[in-house]
């Protein structure tokens, strides 16, 4: 039975690996590895990398945990024809270079791609956020509104474990990190473990547009995804239908369907009551 489970746990991470070559898709651009458009950071003591693509508004493009910029590889290569697209590798990850933290936090992450966006002079941006880029995403809004003009999750939770996670995605998880003495695996599963920590209090400071994606067979509960729904004011939500936590690399034309109609057009929550009474 352990065994069956290191199994799964493996297969479950190929999966984020094939996340990784699954953004790359047929795209000419080595992202997240490309020398012209590449620079890093210097940021909280660490050097953050990261790679511009486009002109216009600023779209900023975070993965998830033990992703890249890489795993974003066609969604830049489809949207730097609209904006300008930053992708950041995250503290921790890709070529982002770290020798300084024994653990990784995501207030810490996202404190990270603040000072990154100050540096940029970047005061208004759109950002996209897969899972852990998801969480970023939040606490960017809620700690940094100013920045943040509209938002987009996918898969992302506000609390660890299995009110929040499927039980037995989250078990395979913490058995991993019991057994394991890969000091990277363990840093980044830990993240997944004892974090996020966003309480509903702090959801409801978010102001911008926020549109939640999930996927009908994701990784986070759907009623964990409706609870951030009903919490931030300004939201809306769209459960992709046969999806699993990479719906948006499964179902890249529907992805940028829904995201760009909510990038670009007037955002609204106007409810049914509301249209039934004339109070829209």
């Amino acid at each position: 039975m352990p065994y069956l489970k290191r199994t799964i746990v493996q297969i479950f991470f190929l999966f984020v690996a094939l996340g990784n070559l699954k953004g790359q898709g047929q795209t000419s651009v080595q992202y997240g590895n490309n020398k012209e458009a590449g620079k890093f950071k210097n940021v909280n003591g660490i050097r953050l990398y990261y790679e511009i693509y486009g002109e216009g508004k600023p779209l900023i493009f975070l993965h998830g945990n033990g992703g890249s910029i890489g795993s974003a590889g066609d969604k830049i290569d489809y949207y730097k024809k609209y904006f300008k697209v930053i992708a950041i590798d995250s503290r921790g990850h890709g070529k982002s270079i770290d020798t300084v933290s024994k653990e990784l936090t995501y207030v810490q992450m996202a404190h990270d791609i603040n000072v990154l966006l100050d540096s940029l002079k970047i005061d208004s941006a759109f950002v996209s956020g897969q899972s852990d880029g998801g969480i970023l995403g939040l606490l960017l809004a809620i700690h940094h509104p100013d920045k943040i003009a509209r938002l987009v999750t996918f898969g992302a939770n506000i609390f660890p474990g299995n009110k929040a996670v499927f039980n037995e995605i989250n078990e395979l998880i913490t058995g991993t990190v019991k057994t394991s003495k890969d000091f990277y695996k363990i840093r980044l599963y830990n993240l997944m473990i004892y974090q996020p920590n966003i309480s509903e209090k702090e959801l409801q400071k978010i102001t911008c547009p926020v549109l939640l994606i999930t996927g009908d067979r994701d990784a986070i509960r759907l009623e964990h995804s409706l609870k951030i729904f009903y919490t931030i004011k300004n939201s809306n939500l769209f459960v992709m239908p046969g999806a699993t936590h990479f719906g948006s690399y499964d179902k890249p034309d529907l992805f940028n369907k829904v995201v760009s109609d909510f990038l670009n057009k007037p955002f609204s929550k106007t409810s049914t009551l509301e249209i039934m009474t004339g109070g829209h």
